[in-house]
């Protein structure tokens, strides 16, 4: 099953320090056959959301984040159960600092076969 990780933390802090921690964590994960995908995104003040209420696009900059921690990218991994995607959560550097969220993927028939 795939299992999204989601990295929040808090990105006024100068987390550079941990490219190297990371960047082991992600040659671990590939060694593993774990990782499908991860990618770290840009700050959460170039995002841009979008919402449509009575057939009206509306259109606003940010996530308007009530906390420090925000989304700033995730891994998406191959795992046997929960708990094996719990432990790859478990070793993301940031998951010192701020949280993993962890989400099982919906797989649709036709994601199973293409």
């Amino acid at each position: 099953m795939q299992y999204l990780l989601l990295i929040h933390d808090d990105e006024s802090q100068d987390n550079g320090d941990l490219m190297p921690e990371y960047m082991a964590y992600t040659e671990a994960l590939g060694a593993s056959g774990a990782l499908v995908g991860a990618n770290q995104l840009q700050p959460s003040d170039t995002a841009t959301t979008v919402r449509v209420r009575g057939g009206e696009t509306l259109v606003t900059d940010g996530p308007f984040i009530e906390t420090k921690e925000s989304l700033g990218g995730y891994y998406l991994v191959e795992a046997g159960s929960l708990d094996e995607a719990i432990e790859w959560a478990a070793k993301i550097p940031s998951a010192r600092f701020g949280h993993i969220e962890v989400r099982p993927v919906v797989m649709r028939q036709a994601q199973v076969s293409a």
